[in-house]
């Protein structure tokens, strides 16, 4: 798969506005600030294609990018932000489960988690949510760059054991450095495939 070969299609705000499900698709989700931007920008090699803010709770619709006319990267907006109205995360909240629940298209969701820190509750409720409705996922611990290879090990040994994740079924990954990106991409090629 050329990740390289992609531009940004539209930002849905409900789910009349998806583009007909033809593509598979793979989405991003993470707390917000978590690296989401960062980590599909280095994953389709590209330094700004998918816009980074210092500000949480800045992506606010399902922002679809078509890579080389074989797939869908989508980018969710994050959760756990508590600056944004009740009303508005409400709104994303609805918009995000109707659309990881209905889109028959949808092969797997990434979900990106912070290595620096313990198991997060919102992270943990997203994992046990997505197992129980049978929703194929990929756990990426992203800001492996900011530890030591002890620490790496440690805080990813903590947070398997938090998520209830064996260690072959996620991916260390750094968008600083690249680390882990040839990992992301035979992943996320092993759920595309026909099944």
């Amino acid at each position: 798969m050329n990740f390289s070969e992609i531009e940004f299609l539209l930002s849905a705000h409900n789910l009349k506005q998806l583009p007909e499900a033809t593509l598979p698709e793979v989405a991003f989700a993470g707390r917000s600030n978590v690296g989401k931007s960062s980590l599909i920008n280095r994953l389709i090699g590209r330094k700004a294609l998918v816009k980074v803010s210092g500000k949480p709770g800045k992506t606010q619709g399902l922002n679809y990018f078509k890579v080389a006319d074989a797939m869908y990267l989508v980018d969710l907006p994050g959760y756990g932000f508590a600056k944004v109205s009740k009303t508005l995360q409400d709104s994303w909240q609805g918009l995000i489960s109707s659309y990881l629940e209905t889109r028959e298209t949808l092969k797997c969701v990434v979900v990106i988690i912070d290595l620096r820190h313990p198991p997060k509750d919102y992270d943990t409720q997203l994992l046990a949510w997505l197992k129980s409705q049978g929703i194929p996922f990929l756990p990426v611990y992203t800001k492996m760059d900011k530890l030591s290879g002890n620490e790496r090990m440690k805080n990813a040994g903590l947070l398997d054991s938090g998520h209830d994740i064996k260690a072959g079924s996620r991916v260390l990954f750094s968008a600083k450095t690249g680390q882990g990106r040839e990992e992301l991409i035979q992943a996320l090629t092993s759920f595309l495939q026909p099944g």
